[in-house]
């Protein structure tokens, strides 16, 4: 069910995906971190803005991929190892599925594990 509804989000809100690059694909879902700085005033970098209810379908993805996919699960491991808080670990678990996608889109191959 999750896999078909990540596809159907993606296919129908994100018309894109397989033709910008991966930043500019992270920012366009909402999953890339960015800046709220003003003159020497320096803060947390947080994610915004893009499409919320592809960011929405889309960390529910990562949610499962954390703990299903081999390869996104010790991802995830090895943030949370680092330190990394598991909201912050889990967004970045949806920005490398997004991006995969998109690699996968742009360059026509299906998803291999190596």
């Amino acid at each position: 069910m999750c896999r078909a509804s990540l596809a159907r989000t993606l296919l129908g809100l994100v018309p894109e995906l397989g033709h910008l690059d991966r930043h500019q694909i992270a920012a366009l879902v909402g999953v890339a971190p960015l800046a709220r700085d003003s003159g020497t005033l320096r803060g947390r970098r947080t994610c915004w803005g893009g499409r919320p209810a592809v960011r929405t379908v889309l960390y529910m993805a990562a949610l499962t991929a954390a703990r299903y996919n081999p390869v996104l699960r010790t991802f995830y491991q090895r943030l949370r190892t680092a330190g990394k808080p598991a909201k912050v670990a889990l967004t970045a678990v949806a920005r490398k599925l997004v991006v995969l996608l998109n690699a996968m889109l742009r360059d026509q191959r299906p998803w291999r594990y190596a």
